[in-house]
Formats: structure tokens, sequence, C-alpha cells
């Protein structure tokens, strides 16, 4: 993810939210933006966020929109120094990308998302 910001604001818990990526595969891959709905609770001592993107008629040059059906993420804490992060993702990159290089370009964008959490997060 290079880029987040809140687009529009409903209430504390609810905004829209657009989201870019960089190219990915020396650019095999177009840089992509997604635009969801995004809902955040307190859930079990922790957090629950879900989304679903949505349609928004803005859109960046030199991006392709793509899609996220129904995902979320829980931050369920184990103890007082650890929690466990659960997410569900179904994004559907849109646009004609051969099938084996959206496999090789998701799994190391979650590889990447993971590290770069890991170092925001000092662990």
């Amino acid at each position: 993810m290079t880029t987040m910001d809140i687009v529009e604001t409903l209430d504390k818990a609810c905004c829209v939210m657009r989201y870019t990526t960089a190219g990915q595969l020396w650019n095999i891959i177009s840089p992509r933006e997604f635009v969801d709905f995004s809902y955040t609770t307190e859930y079990q001592n922790g957090l629950l966020s879900c989304g679903v993107s949505v349609q928004y008629d803005e859109q960046k040059q030199n991006c392709v929109r793509g899609f996220n059906h129904p995902c979320g993420w829980f931050c369920v804490p184990l103890d007082e120094s650890q929690s466990l992060l659960t997410g569900y993702i179904q994004t559907d990159l849109r646009g004609l990308i051969p099938q084996t290089a959206v496999d090789t370009a998701m799994g190391s964008s979650l590889t990447n998302f993971y590290v770069d959490l890991r170092a925001a997060l000092k662990i």
C-alpha cells in the first residue's frame, strides 16, 4: 500500500477510504486503487474492521480500479503483550493479468504488509 486516504467520514466508526498500491513485478501489474466503505468497532476487548468496495467516480490517473469483496480484520488480545491479527481478504485486481502474476504479486504484497506492520509496531 502506498497511500491511504479517508475520502468521506460518515461517523466515528464508518468512513470511505481510498487505498493505492505501487506497480508490481516490474510494472507488469499496474498500480491499483481501491475505494472501500470501512466500519471499525470494538470486539472482545480488541477490534473488528470490515469493508467492501463502493462506487466512487473520481479515479487517479495511471491506476486500475480494483475491487474488494467483503473483507475484514479481527485483532483480539491474547495477553497483555500480544494480540492475534486475523484477516479475510477477497481482492479482485481487475484488468488483464495472468493468474500466475496475480498469485506472485498478492503473495509478496501480503508478506510486505505484515513485515511493514511488524516494523511499525516495533515488534
